[in-house]
């Protein structure tokens, strides 16, 4: 499993973006990988996993992340 230092560039790319796209894209999820942002935002994770498969591949790890302004917490019990 990918860790988030395997992920920095893709982070970075994300933070660079997030305010614009959480105006024009919230809840939406987006692919990135090596600093190349897919093309399109796709509503549901799976939809966007699939893209990222088919342009990514398998051999190497992308990033897809829902976008907000500030990341949601989630309490489990």
């Amino acid at each position: 499993m990918a860790t988030n230092a395997e992920f920095e560039t893709e982070l970075k790319v994300f933070e660079q973006y997030r305010r614009n796209w959480s105006k024009t894209h919230p809840g939406e999820f987006v692919v990135i990988q090596d600093g190349i942002v897919l093309e399109g935002f796709f509503k549901e994770y799976a939809d966007a996993f699939k893209a990222g498969l088919r342009s990514f591949g398998v051999r190497r790890p992308f990033l897809v992340k829902q976008v907000w302004i500030t990341e949601p917490v989630y309490f489990v019990a």
